[in-house]
């Protein structure tokens, strides 16, 4: 039996999905075009990607949402494990290992780790993303509990701390991709390790002390 128009569409749509991810990865959001998106799916028609997703945006948004599940679903197992918890690694580890965790179940050579450090630079890619992130209610959950148990911070102090937390998970996972592609060795052996790593990077910073104004 051929396939139906249905089931066509969808592996159309998840073949320009995974093409997308690895060029956005390999040379940024901004320098590829949707037509060579679909060139390299190898689709004939070069609108297809508009046809499957209409923009660029979407396409993106698309892209993450095609990880976020599984990413999402361990989240909620870990919080249900910490339950309250008054160990700030516990909340780190919410933050941190579902990530990584997602990205040792994809093998090598994987393309999100790099896709996200991407996204993520780029002006208006990074609110898109950043909003999906954060409309996760186990996301808020996890910031939420992390907050009950750092010290007082001024908010603008907060706010950095907060942008720091994203760019050492994002990056590091993103180098770690990159080193596992290319068969170089990254400083740590195991995506496993590769948490620990991060969990106490982040709980230095959030109990780092806050210099005095002058």
């Amino acid at each position: 039996m051929s396939p139906s128009k249905s089931d066509r569409g969808s592996e159309t749509r998840e073949l320009i999905l995974v093409t997308a991810e690895r060029l956005f990865a390999e040379h940024g959001v901004e320098a590829v075009s949707n037509r060579q998106v679909s060139e390299a799916a190898g689709q004939s028609n070069n609108f297809a990607v508009g046809y499957h997703f209409g923009s660029k945006e979407e396409l993106v948004v698309a892209i993450v949402r095609r990880h976020s599940e599984s990413i999402e679903r361990r989240r909620t197992e870990l919080l249900a494990e910490i339950s309250g918890s008054p160990d700030l690694r516990d909340w780190a580890s919410c933050l941190v290992r579902p990530t990584t965790e997602h990205l040792a179940s994809l093998g090598s050579p994987s393309w999100y780790a790099r896709f996200v450090a991407q996204v993520t630079t780029h002006p208006s890619f990074r609110e898109l993303v950043t909003n999906e992130a954060l409309s996760s209610r186990a996301m808020q959950q996890i910031v939420e509990g992390m907050f009950r148990l750092v010290p007082r911070l001024p908010e603008e102090v907060q706010q950095e701390r907060g942008y720091m937390s994203r760019l050492l998970i994002v990056h590091m996972c993103a180098e770690r991709e990159r080193a596992l592609h290319e068969g170089t060795a990254p400083p740590r052996s195991t995506w496993e390790s590769t948490a620990a790593g991060l969990v106490d990077a982040l709980v230095g910073v959030w109990l780092a002390p806050v210099t005095a104004r002058r």
